[in-house]
């Protein structure tokens, strides 16, 4: 048997920074109580600034904008009417919904999970970590399924294997988490992000619009560069710590894929070809149904409009011929149980999308944002940063904050509105100014307390080690952290100087944007 080494009693400087890190998580309160707060701030900081001369003009139109007083007659107003119609309106709602209720066919018949298992039990075991890894990368399209089934799963799979069962769960652990915005497939995440910052860059441009697959570019070949890191610090750094040995034996085993499973996985590859080639043909020919209809273009098309539809046909129509295939599919009640059971885990997100709607309209309706943004875009100028420091500046913002409060979509509902409309003015695409919020939001997620799964982790690192704490699983996960920082980071940064596209329709520069539309 071989364990992990008996934490020391003596507290490390690593112990220290994540009881302050985890004593300030905890100060914070529940992510739907701070939108609240922050929207009567925002009430209240819009009579404030009405009290003083606070004026800016509209880059764009010129005109004068002056702070809005909401703690006024018309304000309350205002806000009495607009407080149904700012929930039902705000863009990430639907848009998260309809995609949910597709990919719930696809969990709840079980493709997702056979389809995990399937990818790392076919894995020769010299390929089993970078295997893994992509898996863990993979599974983000589909809420928790890596937490819960992948992350346990890789640590039997290594166990099997000979290799040490943490060395396994950490490499799953540092793809679910920490390659959490990349992806071969376009996911929940996609839209979620994308209607915040369409929201947010509606403050300095009332019709601009951010399609869910604007960054689909970049995440497709970030996923290929996280496994190879992952691969790296999994082999390299983190192996050492844990030597292949003989563990404690386990009444857990890793089950084959059932006759049925099999069986299911082919239908719901031939049933996600069949769809696939039904895209094709109505995007690749020139006259393609997919199209515009008046100019025949892509970018603007009812296909990249459509985006959020076409995830939720995927998740349909693989989950239910998989379903068919597997016999987990019966009847038209199994698909809408698994729609149902989608959407019945959204009661605390749809009570913080609430509450994070009136903070974006109230923070909209003060024309406090588009002030900060002008002022803050000043600022910025002045300073005259080139492109990369100053993203690599608003990465590590955000890999800081991450640590103190861990919904990717709740930071960005608060970020974007200031953040967006500022690098606008600096003449960067809200697109662009997206993808560097992703990439610091998912690289600090394995070192995060404040990352939900992070107590699950722990409960499973202590199957094999029972002595393992919060400080055990940084220790280990610290240098996936700081690797995929810098990797990614410095993609990000070639990506930049190579003025590369980040996506389909999606510029790097504001200004093209504009000319564009």
């Amino acid at each position: 048997m071989s364990d992990l080494p008996a934490t020391p009693a003596k507290r490390t400087a690593i112990d220290r920074f994540l009881n302050i890190v985890e004593k300030g998580g905890n100060a914070l309160p529940h992510p739907a109580t701070l939108f609240a707060i922050l929207a009567l701030m925002v009430i209240v900081l819009s009579w404030i600034a009405s009290q003083f001369t606070l004026m800016v003009h509209h880059p764009v139109t010129g005109a004068e904008i002056r702070p809005v007083n909401l703690l006024s007659i018309d304000g309350l107003h205002r806000i009495l009417t607009g407080l149904i119609t700012n929930f039902t309106g705000f863009a990430p709602l639907g848009t998260v919904l309809v995609s949910l209720i597709g990919i719930g066919v696809a969990e709840h018949s079980g493709l997702i999970g056979a389809a995990l298992r399937q990818l790392v039990l076919a894995a020769p075991r010299f390929l089993l970590t970078p295997i893994l890894v992509f898996a863990g990368v993979m599974s983000n399209m589909a809420s928790e399924i890596g937490y819960v089934l992948l992350v346990p799963l890789a640590g039997l799979i290594f166990q099997a294997a000979g290799r040490h069962p943490i060395l396994g769960m950490a490499a799953a652990f540092a793809g679910v988490s920490g390659g959490y915005s990349a992806n071969l497939l376009l996911g929940t995440i996609d839209p979620l992000l994308a209607g915040l910052s369409q929201e947010a860059a509606r403050i300095l441009d009332h019709d601009y619009t951010v399609s869910p697959a604007s960054n689909y570019y970049f995440m497709f070949v970030s996923t290929f560069v996280v496994t190879a890191l992952g691969w790296f610090v999994t082999e390299v750094i983190v192996a050492k710590r844990f030597p292949d040995a003989a563990t404690r034996s386990s009444d857990e085993k890793i089950e084959p894929m059932s006759a049925a499973e099999k069986r299911g996985l082919v239908y719901a590859l031939v049933a996600s070809l069949a769809l696939t080639a039904l895209i094709l043909w109505g995007t690749l020919p020139a006259d393609g149904f997919l199209r515009d209809r008046e100019t025949g273009d892509l970018l603007n098309s009812p296909f990249l409009k459509g985006i959020v539809a076409i995830i939720f046909a995927y998740g349909v129509v693989a989950g239910i011929a998989y379903g068919i295939g597997a016999g987990t599919v019966k009847s038209d009640e199994d698909v809408i149980k698994g729609m149902s059971q989608s959407m019945a885990t959204l009661g605390g997100y749809l009570v913080l999308v609430f509450f994070a709607a009136q903070f974006v309209a109230f923070f909209n309706w003060t024309q406090l944002g588009l002030i900060f943004a002008v002022e803050g875009a000043t600022f910025l100028k002045a300073l005259n940063m080139p492109a990369i420091p100053l993203f690599m500046g608003f990465i590590l913002l955000t890999a800081t904050a991450n640590l103190f409060m861990g919904s990717a979509s709740a930071k960005w509902a608060l970020m974007a509105p200031v953040f967006v409309p500022m690098f606008m003015l600096l003449g960067y695409s809200p697109e662009i100014t997206q993808l560097g919020y992703r990439i610091g939001d998912s690289v600090t997620n394995i070192i995060s307390p404040m990352m939900s799964y992070f107590a699950l982790i722990i409960a499973f690192f202590q199957r094999y080690e029972p002595k393992a704490g919060i400080g055990t699983l940084v220790a280990v996960m610290l240098p996936y952290s700081i690797v995929f920082l810098i990797g990614w980071t410095v993609l990000f940064s070639i990506w930049l100087a190579l003025d590369l596209p980040i996506g389909p329709g999606a510029p790097l520069e504001y200004i093209q944007a504009m000319q564009a539309g």
